[in-house]
């Protein structure tokens, strides 16, 4: 459940950096009247967070990809 909302304030978090690179209007610094004011920088912080949080989702999906399948067969009738 943690790991679902930080990735969703993730996903939000790089949206406002995308709306920033694109046409240089900061979301959370135009709701917070600033990107110095503490609201904004919690945010900000907030995001920052998360994304170390999610950063856990990138090394469990290598840890699934390296895992080893094995297969045991069912031993015949005889």
């Amino acid at each position: 459940m943690v790991r679902k909302l930080a990735l969703a304030i993730t996903i939000i978090g790089a949206l406002n950096w995308g709306v920033v690179g694109l046409f240089s209007f900061d979301v959370v610094a135009q709701f917070s009247n600033g990107h110095e004011q503490p609201l904004a920088r919690f945010f900000y912080s907030i995001v920052g967070v998360s994304g170390l949080i999610s950063l856990g989702l990138l090394f469990d999906t290598w840890r699934e990809n390296n895992v080893e399948h094995v297969t045991v067969a069912e031993p015949e009738e005889v």
